[in-house]
């Protein structure tokens, strides 16, 4: 009897007292991507984070980002935005005011095609960023894998609907 209180007694002592713990995280996922990783979206949970490179300072290779939180469905809305900039006449620069930065979307026009770069500010330390001029079609892509994403879950709710 003693030797099975002392067994108990140890086990619970190195249960109570492990170093190790197992913590609940959430996946992240790599959704869309421009050139080499000249701009990618990762999404953790309800936050999305866009990187790219700081074309600023070309002598360093640094990645900038912004993001934020998907709250009101503002992923999709961001989208929406930026398409919608590459329709205006005149090409007009769109501010934004995320949770610690300033992003511009600035628009420019060449040689008949239209341009968008993400130039973003840093709220507490002035820090900057500029990315690469990016058309329309490498922003559909950019955006793509969510949307798809979107479209392929209607589709099984639709087939699931029929089983109902």
């Amino acid at each position: 009897m003693k030797k099975v209180i002392i067994a108990l007694a140890l086990i619970a002592n190195c249960i109570a007292f492990a170093q190790i713990k197992v913590i609940e995280t959430t996946p992240v996922v790599r959704l869309g991507s421009i050139g080499q990783n000249d701009m990618f979206i990762q999404n953790e949970g309800n936050e999305y984070t866009f990187f790219y490179k700081n074309v600023e300072k070309e002598e360093e290779t640094n990645t900038r980002s912004f993001w934020f939180k998907d709250i009101d469905n503002d992923f999709a809305k961001l989208q929406e935005i930026i398409v919608s900039g590459f329709n205006a006449d005149p090409l007009l620069d769109i501010k934004l005011e995320l949770p610690n930065q300033f992003v511009w979307l600035h628009y420019s026009k060449n040689l008949d095609r239209t341009f968008v770069q993400f130039m973003s500010k840093n709220k507490n330390n002035e820090v900057t960023g500029v990315s690469k001029a990016f058309t329309l079609n490498q922003i559909d892509k950019l955006f793509e894998k969510k949307a798809a994403n979107g479209k392929n879950k209607k589709k099984a709710d639709d087939v699931m609907s029929e089983f109902k």
